[in-house]
């Protein structure tokens, strides 16, 4: 391993440890040559499927270019990194598992807004806008509604009582 400061070949190991989810390993390593430490990641590289885009083009499955666009939609709000991470590697697991060698970019766009309406509502809202390609506002207005009606049903699925809008400071 070359390192990333001064390009000496010479590092060693210093600390090994399986990620959380146990699909990589960190090291912390350190330059013989300068004495600077980095981490690095080791993962097993998987046969990623190709995405078809709606335009028929085809590329390479990349997991940075999901969790960018998770970024975007979460961006200022309570949602963790580490949430992100989990979501991307959820996606990306479904669609290994699912064993095609292509897949559509419609099929990961649903798994991520599937996975973000539970997360965050305005993530996924921010998300299905560009998505979606709203036309104008009255789809943007019925994506809302429905997400609206969606609500009471998944509090009363939970356990937990809708309790209707405040009315206090309406005239």
């Amino acid at each position: 391993m070359h390192c990333p400061f001064c390009g000496q070949g010479d590092t060693r190991v210093l600390d090994s440890r399986e990620s959380s989810e146990g699909l990589s390993i960190r090291r912390r390593r350190s330059c013989e040559y300068c004495k600077r430490r980095f981490t690095t990641y080791e993962r097993v590289e998987e046969l990623s499927p190709t995405v078809v885009k709606k335009d028929g083009r085809r590329e390479n499955f990349d997991r940075d270019k999901l969790l960018l666009g998770l970024r975007k939609a979460c961006e200022k709000r309570p949602v963790s990194v580490e949430q992100l991470e989990a979501v991307a590697v959820a996606i990306e697991r479904k669609i290994q598992e699912e064993g095609d060698k292509e897949v559509a970019s419609s099929l990961i766009g649903q798994e991520a807004m599937a996975e973000l309406s539970a997360l965050d509502q305005v993530a996924y809202v921010r998300f299905a806008s560009v998505y979606r390609s709203f036309r104008d506002i009255s789809e943007f207005m019925a994506e809302l509604n429905e997400l609206a009606q969606q609500e009471p049903a998944k509090k009363a699925i939970e356990g937990k009582p809708h309790e209707p809008p405040s009315s206090a400071g309406r005239s």
